[in-house]
């Protein structure tokens, strides 16, 4: 009898249902850690890929690119006031070329203490396209334009489009960076094989309660967006009983910050910050999950 072929895997980790894995807690024995990724992005005039809120003209598409700026001009600044009102930390997941163009919008990220991801240049661009001596000098590039303007050197990545090459986890842990937000794959955060041998955390970074897939592929309304939020939450919170669990929220302000939508967002937070005062959850940053877990050397 002829055997079946074994198809391609990824190589970077085994497979291991969640049912059967080691326990742990969060820091003041809380079972969920919620954090919030804010993604801060500069897009080309006239050129280059784009989120779309309407159809695609031929360059210079004014309608789509202006939509985009809204958010580094209005909308990050209104979610800022809601994330101090409700004293969230974020991790704000940065273009370096935000530096050149707002680095007022950087600079009141630092101020607050929030962590900084970096997310390459820019989301005009996708990595995916370059050599491996270009991708190593893109990512050693933004770390250092990081750390030299924020004075922190940045321990995550969150590749712009999600767009990997098949070097791409080992170029990150070569280059500094000690944990992933590209694979979506669990609720836990695990290490990944890299060729040096180098530990590289892969932390949960959500595709399905994330704004992007939720409003602008799906059509949801900013009151089904938070519903989600809510459920996915509530969700959670539940299964965590069982084993230590991750959700991330990933919001961009030219789609989250637009008012009526930042409204709803503001339900849903709060929705959660009820759990957080009465100790159930452990907001916090996906650089703080990644120490706790590299502490604890969780295999």
């Amino acid at each position: 009898m002829t055997s079946l072929p074994r198809i391609p895997v990824s190589g970077r980790f085994d497979y291991s249902p969640i049912t059967g894995r080691p326990d742990y807690v969060w820091p003041n024995g809380a079972r969920l850690a919620v954090y919030i990724g804010f993604n801060l992005e500069h897009f080309a005039f006239g050129e280059g890929l784009g989120a779309c809120l309407g159809p695609v003209s031929p360059q210079p598409d004014v309608l789509n690119y202006s939509w985009r700026e809204y958010g580094n001009r209005v909308g990050a600044w209104r979610c800022l006031e809601l994330f101090d009102q409700l004293a969230w930390p974020t991790a704000a997941i940065i273009n370096t070329a935000l530096y050149d163009h707002c680095p007022e919008l950087v600079a009141a990220f630092v101020k607050r203490g929030d962590e900084l991801v970096g997310h390459g240049h820019t989301n005009s661009e996708r990595q995916n396209v370059l050599d491996e001596a270009s991708e190593r000098a893109l990512l050693a590039a933004c770390h250092k334009q990081i750390q030299t303007h924020s004075g922190t050197a940045p321990s995550g990545w969150l590749s712009p489009w999600i767009a990997e090459t098949l070097h791409t986890p080992d170029l990150l842990a070569e280059t500094g960076y000690s944990y992933t937000l590209n694979w979506c794959h669990d609720d836990q955060p695990l290490p990944m094989r890299t060729r040096s041998g180098q530990r590289l955390w892969s932390i949960p970074y959500p595709q399905e309660v994330n704004d992007i897939p939720a409003i602008m592929v799906r059509q949801m309304d900013g009151r089904d967006f938070a519903d989600l939020i809510i459920d996915n939450f509530d969700e959670m919170l539940e299964q965590s009983r069982q084993q230590p669990l991750v959700m991330g929220i990933a919001l961009h302000p030219y789609i989250i910050g637009q008012p009526y939508r930042l409204r709803h967002v503001r339900r849903a937070l709060e929705h959660i910050n009820k759990a957080r005062e009465a100790g159930q959850v452990w907001v916090t940053t996906p650089g703080a999950i990644c120490k706790h877990v590299d502490t604890q050397l969780i295999t």
